[in-house]
């Protein structure tokens, strides 16, 4: 697992990836992050729907958390999805970055309809794994509501939570993502790999929500380049502006990773991160461009 993550990091390298937003369940990534000297916000990520005892599951995770962070590479503890986590290691989770006030976290939401089948009903697909893997909690009330409603009754989602993935967002949930200052991270090329259909993202630009962008993993796409990402949100998003779209998975995801001071846009006091592409001497829209799909042999890094 230790060779494949490496290998990974230097594929993102490769292709133009200057910060990295990383989930993980094992911190494998973190010592090899802090090695390559590059600047990171790990997640570490958990799961319980049946923890019996959340507070000294997150405790656990938040020392392992502390002891692997540093070297410019933060690590903080943050839930999977509503259907993986109960609301009590939800809680818990949200007490500790509450704790924690310069760290964000994350959460898979709205991801594919079976969450929202359990969390309306209590039946489905997801109902029958977790009987299944023998996590079903028997006294467990689905709470009747949308994934966004959900959390935000919970009181686990604002801008410090980024929201991954939205597939299933409603135009109600935007509003209240929106108004609590949420980020959504948006993984096109994943959601239509797993079957899950494309992100209404032509909505999340329109309902003023800010977007960044991910992969995912190599679990779910091709390549780890996100001037790829960037093309299909091109394909799926064709009113957005390029402009947008590329402020999106510069600026938004800098600042939605909480490394806003430091990357993202050129200027006094920033990193000088920087990377080139070779673009075209016949492109006229570089903008336009820099979204229809850039391969790694056109990128190099600057400084």
């Amino acid at each position: 697992i230790v060779e494949p993550a490496r290998t990974s990091i230097e594929t993102a390298l490769a292709t133009g990836t200057i910060l990295f937003g990383d989930v993980s369940n094992t911190l494998v990534t973190v010592p090899l992050l802090r090695e390559r000297g590059v600047a990171a916000q790990v997640f570490h990520e958990l799961t319980g729907f049946t923890e019996q005892d959340p507070e000294g599951r997150v405790r656990e995770a938040r020392a392992k958390a502390n002891a692997a962070a540093g070297d410019g590479v933060r690590v903080s503890v943050a839930p999977h999805a509503p259907y993986s986590v109960s609301a009590a290691l939800f809680r818990a989770i949200r007490a500790d970055l509450d704790a924690h006030p310069d760290a964000v976290s994350s959460v898979h939401l709205g991801e594919n309809p079976e969450e929202i089948q359990l969390l309306g009903d209590g039946t489905g697909p997801m109902r029958q794994v977790l009987e299944k893997l023998g996590r079903w909690p028997a006294d467990w009330t689905p709470p009747g509501v949308g994934p966004v409603e959900y959390l935000a009754g919970l009181g686990v989602l604002d801008r410090r939570m980024l929201a991954v993935h939205g597939v299933q967002f409603t135009d109600d949930d935007l509003r209240r993502l929106r108004d609590l200052g949420v980020t959504v991270v948006s993984c096109p090329r994943s959601n239509v790999y797993v079957g899950v259909g494309s992100p209404p993202l032509e909505a999340f630009y329109a309902a003023g929500l800010d977007v960044a962008f991910g992969t995912d993993s190599l679990a779910s796409v091709d390549d780890l380049n996100m001037f790829a990402e960037l093309h299909e949100a091109r394909r799926i998003g064709p009113s957005i502006p390029a402009r947008r779209l590329l402020e999106s998975a510069t600026r938004i995801g800098a600042r939605a990773l909480g490394f806003g001071d430091l990357f993202g846009t050129i200027e006094p006091g920033k990193r000088a991160a920087l990377i080139a592409v070779t673009v075209p001497d016949d492109v006229r829209d570089v903008e336009e461009y820099l979204v229809s799909g850039i391969r790694a042999e056109q990128i190099r890094p600057v400084l």
